[in-house]
């Protein structure tokens, strides 16, 4: 069923994919020239349903990918340490340089994560290949009273050092690919630590949100049993499968999606074919705990990598 949004008088197709998680828009051409009041209509689409896709956009190429995103907010370099290949601000998300088959929120090892990716298919496999997202707002609100009491007091010490980077594929013949061995040495050529809050408040609907994800080194305070055990819990309430939408990508396929409420995870279900999307993404803030602290850096400076939103 197609519902139309209705804070606005212009008739934009959002297609709920699930009570919890995504959304199909219809009826946008994306680029750089979207009227404000579209873009509005994008954007509480995006809060509303934490990701939303859209089908046919075959015109888009980085430019105007990179046009579009400049409309929701100010663009990311491609990676705090990982050079775009062919734009500063677009990292392309490639097959031939490992899998990021775990579940994450981008680059939360840095104090100002990223509010909004814009992702592109470019090169698809014959089969395979899907993203995940899950709603990491729907996941804290499931959860009892007492364990929120507990996880709206915990912090998490997040790296880039503890992530698929140190995991990516080395069974071929021979062991490690040139390129893989490459990516993760680029990817951990400055190492970052930042504590955050377990629980962040979301800047633009208040919203309480689990930050977690596979940088999360360790809790704050605990033994390292303790924060496994905390932490394969929330994991599992956020990766719970009703509160997920698994997206197949076809050609001309733009997902886009809040990286203050959701976590995601690309299915590494394509045998030795080749996949490649290039992501932009929106700057954001330091995230903020329930009481008002703010996340706090431990190792690393990543003011070159975006501006505070």
């Amino acid at each position: 069923m197609t519902a139309q949004l209705e804070s606005t008088a212009t008739a934009i197709g959002v297609s709920k994919l699930g009570a919890g998680i995504g959304a199909r828009i219809d009826g946008v051409r994306l680029g750089g020239g979207l009227d404000t009041s579209t873009v509005a209509e994008v954007r509480s689409a995006l809060l509303a349903n934490k990701v939303i896709f859209f089908r046919g956009q075959h015109h888009l190429d980085d430019a105007g990918q990179l046009e579009f995103a400049r409309l929701l907010g100010d663009p990311t370099l491609a990676h705090p340490t990982v050079r775009g290949r062919d734009h500063a601000n677009v990292l392309p998300i490639d097959s031939d340089y490992g899998k990021a088959n775990s579940w994450h929120t981008d680059v939360t090892f840095v104090d100002r994560v990223p509010a909004i990716s814009v992702l592109r298919a470019i090169e698809l496999p014959p089969y395979g290949g899907s993203t995940v997202w899950a709603n990491t707002v729907r996941a804290y609100e499931s959860l009892p009273e007492a364990v929120k009491a507990l996880v709206d007091r915990l912090w998490a010490v997040h790296t880039n050092a503890y992530d698929y980077a140190a995991n990516l594929d080395s069974t071929r013949i021979g062991g490690v690919d040139v390129k893989t061995e490459e990516y993760r040495e680029e990817f951990v050529s400055k190492v970052y630590e930042t504590e955050h809050p377990v629980v962040r408040v979301h800047p633009e609907t208040g919203e309480r949100a689990l930050l977690l994800g596979h940088f999360v080194k360790r809790l704050v305070g605990l033994t390292s049993t303790e924060s496994q055990a905390i932490f394969q819990l929330l994991q599992h309430r956020v990766t719970q499968l009703e509160n997920t939408v698994r997206w197949q990508w076809a050609e001309g396929d733009v997902a886009i999606w809040d990286n203050r409420a959701t976590q995601h995870y690309g299915v590494a279900d394509y045998d030795d074919h080749h996949r490649r999307l290039n992501r932009v993404t929106i700057s954001g803030d330091v995230p903020v705990s329930v009481d008002g602290v703010s996340s706090t850096i431990r190792t690393g400076d990543a003011s070159h990598y975006s501006e505070l939103s």
